[in-house]
């Protein structure tokens, strides 16, 4: 009885393992590939970081077909990188042929805080958040080393557009106030204005925009945001609409603005709702 035992089992291991082997030849299943990791080494932050980057199909080093890029902020596989990529390869279907083939170039996050805010006056803000109040240096890396780097090494052209929400809005408006040619295109989503109790808006005046011969879109969505995360009385809805204003303002024949509120999204719920909008809004009549 044992030893009929004994075969039986050793012939339910050979045919399990048969089955497994079988199963795997047929096992047909590749890694599906959204995009590449690169990496670049920063003088101006001290420390090397990492790029997701998304390149349309087509895509070919060999020709001489060039592409928009896009930088995005907090562009992490696991922040915003996949579901922006999602909507860029759907709005540039030909039969949707609302945004031209594009790069996006996720920028992943390292300290938030640190890149995208500007030294804050308010003491309590200091101690809790101690690593912030460096975005010049980020601005600079920007500038400097990540643009050039992406023009050098991939098909890039000269459009290029930034996307930033919350802190990343914050420091997309410092740029557009600051050094608005660093890009033709702003996606601005519900910008933590409120950092340093609004002094961006007093610092940097809006005034600049106007001095520009550029082409300008600018887009700045906001839901219904609140009070900001510090409990004082600015609210972020009001903040985004008086950026928006203040640029409205400047008059200006070559920087266009448009404004738009959200109400059923909240500060979670809104940058895949507003980035859709807004690629519907800074690019009608720009088939390139």
């Amino acid at each position: 009885m044992k030893i009929i035992t004994t075969i039986f089992i050793a012939f339910l291991t050979i045919q399990a393992f048969c089955q497994t082997k079988d199963a795997v030849k047929a096992d047909k299943a590749k890694p599906f590939v959204l995009g590449v990791t690169d990496e670049i080494n920063s003088n101006e932050l001290g420390e090397k970081r990492v790029l997701n980057i998304y390149l349309p199909e087509g895509y070919n080093k060999k020709d001489t077909v060039s592409y928009p890029v896009t930088y995005l902020l907090d562009g992490s596989a696991d922040e915003d990188f996949i579901h922006v990529v999602g909507l860029y390869q759907f709005n540039s279907f030909e039969w949707i042929n609302r945004v031209p083939k594009s790069i996006v170039v996720g920028i992943a996050t390292v300290d938030r805080k640190r890149d995208y805010t500007y030294p804050t006056t308010i003491d309590a803000d200091k101690k809790r958040y101690p690593t912030a109040g460096h975005s010049d240096k980020f601005i600079a890396f920007i500038e400097k080393e990540l643009q050039p780097f992406i023009e050098k090494k991939y098909k890039a052209n000269s459009n290029k557009t930034i996307i930033g929400q919350s802190l990343g809005g914050l420091l997309a408006t410092e740029i557009l106030l600051k050094k608005p040619t660093l890009f033709g295109k702003y996606i601005i989503v519900s910008p933590s204005i409120w950092w340093d109790n609004g002094s961006l808006l007093t610092q940097s005046s809006p005034m600049l925009l106007s001095a520009f011969s550029q082409k300008i879109a600018i887009y700045i969505g906001v839901g219904k945001e609140g009070l900001t995360p510090t409990q004082v009385s600015r609210v972020m809805e009001v903040d985004a609409n008086l950026l928006a204003e203040k640029i409205k303002k400047t008059q200006s024949k070559t920087v266009t603005v448009y404004f738009d509120y959200l109400p059923a999204e909240d500060h979670a719920t809104i940058s895949h709702q507003a980035i859709f909008n807004a690629l519907r809004l800074i690019y009608p009549g720009d088939k390139h």
